[in-house]
């Protein structure tokens, strides 16, 4: 029986062989570095900026700002304010005229390479005066004389010819820059020990005049820094943003520039290059007669749609009069004659259930 089965049974068929992937395979065959299409070439990608515009030094800049301000209110800060709680108010502000008096020459240079000559005429008049009159600059008594002082540097001359202002840059101890101002600046630190020498020469000189004029400076601007960056969300991102803005508005003085718009109203919207104004009241012909009438923007009642203005003659209602009083004929029988030509004739009264019009 088990042989008989097994002679009756089929051959078995073989197994099929395996057949290899074909070029139409959905499976992707893998790829070669050589044969793989240069994706990134050619292609625009657009990446996140790393620093604010103007500030490519953002990333060293800001490390700079915090060992500043960390070092400002430990050490810098409390001699600020040691300085001015011991000196005087009147010896402050004496050392302070000396300093800025003998900026003087540098102010009338500037103001000559920028061909201002009424500029420099009132600066080397204001030098002269505060220099003789003044005792060296102790009184500041060209102000009173309508004098006042003025700063201008050989980074405003630079930047009146067309230099840009370079990369944003904190110095710690010195506060916020540009890279043509600090370029300038050091000039100008060169000019009087070179061209005049002694006392501008020495170091201790221009360490403690130096001293003096930052301890004067910080203590004088102690409460404005604290408004400004107390309650700021980015406090060296404020800074720099007052000082360049403040920048450009002083070159923008220089060169006799407009200044923008979007400074003069910030809340106007500069894509739109409109400003807000007052509104125009509009009428719903639609909505609803009840309630108080509308009024425009003087706040003069606006008359609905239908209803007669003010000084025109209202049409008869169509709702049951009273029998008149003897003296409302009378009235109506004296109205001038131009008045009965102007009112419309009077129409079929309407059945009694009809709506008033409107006052």
């Amino acid at each position: 029986m088990h042989a008989a089965q097994t002679a009756a049974a089929p051959p078995e068929s073989p197994a099929p062989a395996p057949v290899p992937p074909s070029a139409d395979a959905t499976a992707p065959a893998p790829r070669s570095p050589a044969a793989a299409p240069p994706a990134v070439e050619g292609a625009v990608v657009t990446a996140r900026p790393r620093h604010a515009k103007g500030d490519p030094l953002e990333r060293l800049n800001r490390k700079l700002y915090s060992f500043h301000q960390r070092a400002d209110h430990a050490v810098f800060r409390p001699i600020a304010l040691f300085y001015k709680h011991v000196v005087p108010k009147f010896l402050r502000t004496a050392m302070r005229h000396i300093i800025s008096n003998l900026t003087e020459p540098l102010v009338f240079m500037n103001d000559v390479l920028q061909l201002k000559p009424k500029r420099a005429a009132r600066t080397l008049s204001r030098f002269v005066i505060n220099s003789t009159v003044g005792v060296g600059g102790i009184g500041d008594v060209a102000k009173t004389a309508g004098l006042p002082h003025h700063d201008n540097s050989l980074g405003d001359t630079l930047a009146r010819y067309g230099v840009g202002p370079g990369p944003y840059i904190f110095i710690p101890f010195f506060g916020p820059t540009t890279l043509r101002d600090l370029l300038g600046g050091q000039v100008e630190n060169l000019l009087y020990p070179v061209a005049i020498g002694m006392p501008f020469d020495r170091g201790d000189y221009q360490l403690s005049s130096g001293l003096v004029a930052g301890l004067d400076l910080r203590a004088e601007s102690d409460a404005d820094f604290k408004a400004l960056l107390d309650g700021a969300a980015d406090p060296y991102a404020t800074l720099r943003s007052v000082y360049l803005q403040a920048r450009q508005g002083e070159i923008d003085d220089i060169k006799g520039a407009k200044p923008k718009d979007s400074f003069d109203d910030p809340l106007a919207d500069p894509e739109a290059g409109l400003k807000p104004g007052p509104l125009t009241p509009t009428i719903d012909p639609n909505a609803p007669t009840t309630g108080a009438p509308p009024k425009d923007a003087a706040g003069a009642t606006v008359p609905a749609t239908g209803a007669p203005a003010p000084g025109e003659a209202t049409p008869a209602t169509a709702a049951p009069a009273s029998p008149p009083a003897p003296g409302d004929a009378a009235s109506a029988s004296t109205a001038p004659a131009q008045d009965q030509a102007s009112t419309p004739a009077p129409t079929t009264p309407s059945p009694p259930d009809a709506p008033k019009a409107l006052d």
